[in-house]
């Protein structure tokens, strides 16, 4: 399975705003200290980032009542895999994480620095976004070497391929112990700022919609007016 390590993450003061729950714009006349610690972690946290992709790129057979039938014995399941995924002729599996390397620094500042706390943690959360699109991108960028299309990708707990059971699917065709990420409880991955993904591959790929379109929080996210 290939393991992509060489990541440069696009960050600034707006998406670790953004990843601690607030609205930059807002912030910025509201509370400039915030958006002084957000420039902060940015330069400390980095260095302790650790991005990396795991994925596995597979054949589909077919699709049989809404399951994709995968080579080697595999399968993805559920009403949203079967509507974006019908006609793909490959799928990738992925698994990103930046590590756990701001773990021990957000817990340690909770206690003394509840605000630079809250910075390093928007900082984890950004890098973890930031890496799954550029992973899409190159995911798109192997599909266009191939003269294929890439579909929108499909995150498990989006409406029609609840989280347990996606997470389970993609655990299931993908070793991500490879990058030290595991599924714990709940079907939460450890480290925490670790997200998962399909992306089918295909000639008559439908991109239409984009994947916050389908997401369970469309109705109340904070962040669905986002530039």
């Amino acid at each position: 399975m290939p393991v992509l390590r060489d990541w440069e993450l696009t960050l600034d003061a707006d998406k670790v705003l953004w990843g601690q729950g607030a609205d930059p714009a807002i912030i910025r006349g509201r509370r400039p200290k915030l958006v002084a610690a957000a420039e902060e972690v940015i330069e400390r946290g980095r260095p302790l980032l650790a991005p990396v992709v795991l994925y596995q790129r597979i054949p589909v057979v077919g699709l049989r009542h809404e399951r994709l039938v995968l080579a080697g014995g595999g399968t993805l399941f559920g009403s949203l895999i079967a509507s974006h995924l019908a006609a793909t002729s490959e799928v990738i599996v992925a698994v990103c994480t930046v590590g756990d390397g701001l773990a021990n620094t957000i817990s340690e500042l909770f206690q003394t620095d509840p605000v630079q706390a809250l910075a390093f943690e928007g900082l984890a959360a950004a890098a973890a976004e930031a890496l799954g699109e550029a992973a899409c991108r190159h995911f798109e960028s192997v599909a266009a070497a191939d003269g294929l299309k890439a579909s929108i990708p499909l995150n498990p707990g989006m409406i029609g391929w609840p989280l347990e059971e996606g997470q389970k699917q993609i655990f299931s065709l993908i070793d991500a112990s490879q990058i030290g990420v595991s599924l714990g409880p709940g079907s939460i991955m450890r480290p925490l700022k670790s997200l998962s993904l399909v992306v089918g591959l295909g000639r008559d790929i439908d991109r239409a919609g984009q994947s916050c379109d389908f997401c369970s929080m469309r109705d109340t996210c904070r962040y669905t007016d986002r530039s």
